[in-house]
């Protein structure tokens, strides 16, 4: 096997001792932002500005640091990547193929979406086909040369680019997953004679076997290039010492994140799942299914001693193969608007009201009924809210809204908000079983940890759904992510593609295989100041039956017990085993610095129930349900529900059958009577 590997590295540099850390977190409506001094946590949130998102975040810095930013540990999450292919606003790109292959990211797989539509939707087109071009170098499947490239193509290859004026390049050739000499040499007589382009070559971004998955990765990664790129360098130069966090969990320097634009995807809902496993720690938990609610969509995710990562994330119907968190979205959110389809059913999203107008309870104009809104019809949302300490509720226009879904239904109002609720409800609980119990991961005994805006409102529905005996709403649970941001450890992933049988590797050739992308990795992350003697490993394989597409991920160990250990995961996730070959696909390499020294700070201690701010009335709960400031909570007091905890930026229901304990940290601790 030949393996070329040329990743580049930096020379080690020191930094004095940072003033503080800062954890920032932006999303569509808000920017989250959480300071740690002297072992104290504060938050601060600020408008986003979509239009410039690193106004927000210097200016959110800046509430904290004043103008002494650079002497702060800055970590941040953005959302620049992810919605930029939301919303297709990519740098007009060129894509390189082998003769006969410039049509690969066209046709993609054979797989289709809907597999008995006899007019399937045509899969996008990725790259329009006049930005195509083809080269006649050739490799064969060991990665020797068949075809050899020359100048003569290179200089071909630039007049093309050139006169086609694209922003950004993606270089992906057959077999240079494992010899990318030919995609490096392009890459030199590219970057010599056009050195304002954005060049991205699948030999870098995922030396992996498949070329349609690396190249929609390496065509991802040189689009974002000049939004990412461009974004970062302005967010840099304001506040110098910044690093950013990407996909997998982990953070890099704005040199490495520009660079790999395409890691950065899923970087804001990561440090979400990174926050839930800190304060289900300090909670004592070991294993929890998350739910992160916003306005528009739901994150669920199993959350358990490491973050589990996964090659196969979709993000707006492409195939995303660099590692990221495994997680499962929906569209449902707060806003997601309900609606009576042509049958005369209810349905709840995906289309949600957003930020602007809002549901209809926002008094911003909007008219359609949304879950928010049935929320505040049942009283479950207090009329006397103030969402993000600032904005008042119109109840008044809630119940307007829903009312266009009670009447041609023949219900009251309230019957329609628990309706639309009841629906929602499901459909949240239909995506934690399939990060769950569909893949033979039972969690009766584990507990359910729900955050975001909307979050815990669902918590006890959703429980319940899953025949869950405890549910954990934790401290900071609106700002969660940025939190997240605070205690991730700089880290690197890499992949090798191996294709043998496993019965055939010898576990010494392991360590020589790797011992390029060890040198690469150790060297990046101790120029970002992590000492060497502090870099942590883990070692992953990708493996599978002979004749299969799809592997599964396991822990590296001896490769007796991995073939085993392997068989046994098949069984579970699929219930059956074959007596096949299993071949080894992939390995995986993770690389890590130390966890910073982050502790959630301990509240006051109370007695007895917490005092009652006021009481409100609650659709099928009465006119005394008590409400409760968290603010005012004390650890170890404990109430039974029907109740409402209210905080700024979420509000906690806690069902009729549920119970509440604060702990020491001031995490709420929900338990099934």
């Amino acid at each position: 096997m030949t393996v070329n590997h040329d990743d580049r590295s930096t020379k080690p540099q020191s930094t004095p001792p940072a003033a503080g850390e800062l954890g920032v977190d932006t999303g569509g409506t808000f920017t989250d932002v959480i300071a740690r001094e002297h072992g104290r946590l504060a938050v601060y949130k600020i408008a986003s500005t979509p239009d410039a998102p690193e106004a927000a975040v210097i200016d959110g810095v800046r509430h904290f640091a004043g103008d002494a930013a650079a002497d702060w540990r800055i970590v941040h999450g953005s959302t620049v990547a992810t919605n930029a292919v939301l919303e297709n606003k990519l740098a007009r790109t060129a894509y390189i193929a082998n003769t006969g292959f410039a049509d690969v990211l066209t046709i993609g797989r054979q797989a289709r979406r809907e597999l008995y539509a006899l007019e399937p939707a045509p899969n996008p087109v990725p790259v329009e086909p006049g930005l195509c071009f083809e080269i006649d170098a050739r490799r064969d499947a060991k990665g020797q040369s068949l075809v050899a490239l020359d100048e003569d193509m290179c200089d071909a290859l630039v007049d093309k680019l050139r006169e086609a004026g694209v922003e950004a390049v993606a270089i992906n050739l057959l077999f240079a997953f494992l010899n990318g000499d030919d995609e490096a040499a392009i890459e030199t007589a590219l970057r010599a004679a056009l050195p304002d382009l954005a060049i991205a070559r699948g030999s870098r971004v995922l030396p992996e076997y498949g070329e349609y998955e690396r190249g929609i990765a390496t065509w991802l990664n040189a689009a974002l290039g000049p939004t990412v790129g461009g974004y970062l360098r302005r967010l840099e130069k304001a506040l110098e010492r910044v690093a950013i966090m990407h996909g997998a969990a982990g953070t890099v320097g704005v040199d490495q994140a520009a660079d790999n634009a395409v890691n950065l995807l899923l970087s804001g809902p990561a440090g979400g799942l990174l926050g839930a496993r800190f304060v289900a720690r300090a909670a004592g938990l070991e294993r929890v299914l998350t739910l992160d609610m916003g306005g528009t969509s739901s994150d669920v995710a199993l959350v358990a001693d490491e973050l589990a990562l996964t090659s196969k994330t979709r993000i707006a119907g492409y195939p995303v193969a660099v590692p990221m968190v495994d997680m499962h979205t929906i569209g449902a959110g707060g806003g997601s608007i309900a609606w009576l389809d042509a049958g005369g059913l209810l349905q709840v999203g995906p289309a949600s009201a957003g930020a602007e107008p809002g549901p209809a309870c926002y008094g911003k104009g909007g008219e359609q009924p949304t879950v928010t809104d049935a929320h505040v019809v049942l009283g479950r949302l207090p009329a006397s809210t103030q969402l993000g300490g600032h904005m008042g509720l119109d109840v008044d226009a809630a119940r307007r809204a829903v009312s266009r879904i009670a009447e041609p239904l023949d219900l009251s109002v309230e019957a329609a908000a628990a309706g639309i609720l009841r629906i929602a409800d499901e459909a949240m609980t239909g995506a934690l079983r399939v990060i769950s119990v569909a893949r033979g991961e039972p969690v009766a005994d584990d507990s359910l940890l729900c955050f975001g805006g909307a979050g815990p409102l669902h918590a006890c529905a959703l429980a319940d759904g899953m025949g869950m005996k405890r549910v954990l709403i934790p401290v900071f649970a609106g700002v969660l992510s940025a939190l997240g941001m605070l205690v991730a450890r700089r880290s690197r992933e890499r992949s090798l593609s191996i294709l043998q049988p496993l019965a055939d590797i010898d576990g010494n050739e392991i360590d020589s295989w790797l011992a390029p992308l060890r040198e690469a990795t150790r060297d990046e992350l101790v120029a970002e100041g992590v000492a060497e003697a502090d870099i942590e490993e883990r070692l992953s394989a990708d493996l599978r039956y002979a004749g299969q597409s799809a592997s599964l991920n396991l822990a590296w160990r001896a490769p007796d017990e991995l073939m085993r250990a392997f068989h046994e995961a098949h069984e579970a996730r699929y219930g059956h085993r074959f007596d096949l070959s299993v071949e080894l696909v992939n390995l995986r390499l993770h690389r890590a610095g130390p966890v910073p020294d982050v502790e959630l700070p301990d509240i006051e201690a109370g007695e007895g129930a917490p005092e009652t701010a006021r009481t409100v009335a609650v659709h099928e709960c009465g006119d005394a349900v008590p409400l409760y400031e968290r603010e005012s909570l004390r650890a170890g007091q404990h109430f039974e529900g029907p109740a409402i905890v209210r905080e700024q930026v979420t509000t906690t229901w806690i069902a009729p059958g549920w119970s509440a304990e604060v702990d020491t940290k001031g995490n709420l601790l929900l338990r099934r009577d």
